[in-house]
């Protein structure tokens, strides 16, 4: 997939949501995704500041005066912000602020945590959080989640939000994204149930 189908937004988002459409499944998502994210962000805060790679002595200024330290979970935490907005200018400036918030938090926690106990939230959080959403998958979806890894670790949190602003306001990128999405929902399940094998009576 080029770049340009990356930032399809109706393609993509219409890919995600044929694969999870039963409300329990959404609402599994809705509850765990971030979390994931969060979590990524408090064992990345361990990680050197970028600049020190560089053998370069990080800058003093507010923000590592108050621990947030421009590092890998920093830089990750940009990514996802601004690949947000580009693939929608509203939702995606809400989602990047939430990826700003996460890594605010993520380091405030870190710092009082310290290594040793931040691995064990790490750990405990992508344990309960992926259990969850293999439970809305495979207990009540009952189809697996997709194997693309972009739409699990990078489009995922964006298109929980966006499902979210949809459910309560009605929101929609553009006129007629909404309707265009439904019908490449129903294609795609269409084109999947074609290839499966029908279960026969015994």
């Amino acid at each position: 997939m080029g770049i340009k189908g990356v930032f399809d937004l109706e393609k993509q988002y219409a890919f995600y949501g044929a694969y999870h459409r039963h409300r329990v499944n959404v609402l599994m998502h809705t509850l765990f995704v971030w979390p994931l994210f969060f979590s990524f962000l408090v064992l990345f805060y361990f990680t050197p500041p970028i600049c020190s790679l560089f053998f370069i002595a990080p800058p003093k200024c507010f923000l590592t005066s108050h621990g947030l330290l421009l590092n890998f979970g920093f830089f990750l935490a940009l990514l996802y912000a601004v690949t947000y907005v580009c693939l929608d200018r509203k939702a995606g400036s809400l989602a990047a602020l939430l990826c700003l918030a996460c890594w605010v938090g993520s380091s405030l926690l870190a710092q009082q945590l310290g290594f040793s106990l931040a691995w064990k939230f790490f750990l405990a959080s992508q344990v309960i959080c992926w259990a969850g959403q293999s439970i809305g998958h495979g207990v009540f979806e009952k189809r697996a989640p997709s194997d693309n890894m972009a739409q699990a670790f990078v489009m995922a949190p964006f298109f929980v939000l966006l499902e979210v602003l949809q459910t309560t306001c009605g929101y929609e990128p553009y006129p007629g994204f909404n309707r265009g999405v439904t019908g490449k929902i129903e294609a795609e399940i269409e084109q999947w149930q074609s290839k499966t094998p029908s279960k026969k009576a015994a």
